[in-house]
């Protein structure tokens, strides 16, 4: 009785990976499906899937200084892990990927399957609504105003 309690109990693991910027939202589902359909194959069970959106990286990836996040949070056995990785690793629309372990032994009738979310990820650089910011050259700046900084010290 034990035994089939423990067969029955999976590792709950999160995967994030990046897509290059300028992917369609059609072929974004399209990818999440790939990576449903492998976790479904491998036996194991999808969560969610979040698209965070367009956002900006830390450094260019592929020479992009953008990427489209999507984070899939999934149930499965070790083996399932490395078989998604495996798969990310061979989409040409994929940049990046990690993935982390996030609870041991979960029993999968415990963690129900979650609708989608997409969200907006970052706007362009200047966001609506803020004010522009003016920038003052050295030579524009009066001499006359580094020098009553330098009488007042």
């Amino acid at each position: 009785m034990a035994e089939t309690q423990a067969a029955k109990r999976l590792r709950e693991y999160e995967t994030i990976f990046l897509v290059k910027p300028d992917l369609t939202d059609d072929n974004v589902d399209k990818l999440k499906e790939r990576v449903r359909g492998i976790v479904g194959r491998e036996g194991g069970k999808v969560l969610r899937f979040t698209v965070w959106g367009k956002k900006k990286t830390l450094y260019p990836i592929a020479k992009q200084p953008r990427a489209i996040y999507v984070h899939a949070s999934y149930l499965g056995h070790t083996k399932l892990v490395a078989e998604v990785e495996r798969n990310l690793r061979n989409f040409d629309e994929v940049t990046r990927f990690l993935s982390v372990k996030l609870a041991d032994e979960v029993d999968p009738e415990t963690r129900p399957v979650l609708e989608d979310v997409k969200l907006a990820g970052d706007v362009e650089e200047t966001r609506p609504g803020a004010a522009p910011v003016e920038r003052v050259a050295a030579e524009d700046i009066p001499e006359s105003a580094d020098e009553e900084a330098t009488e007042e010290a």
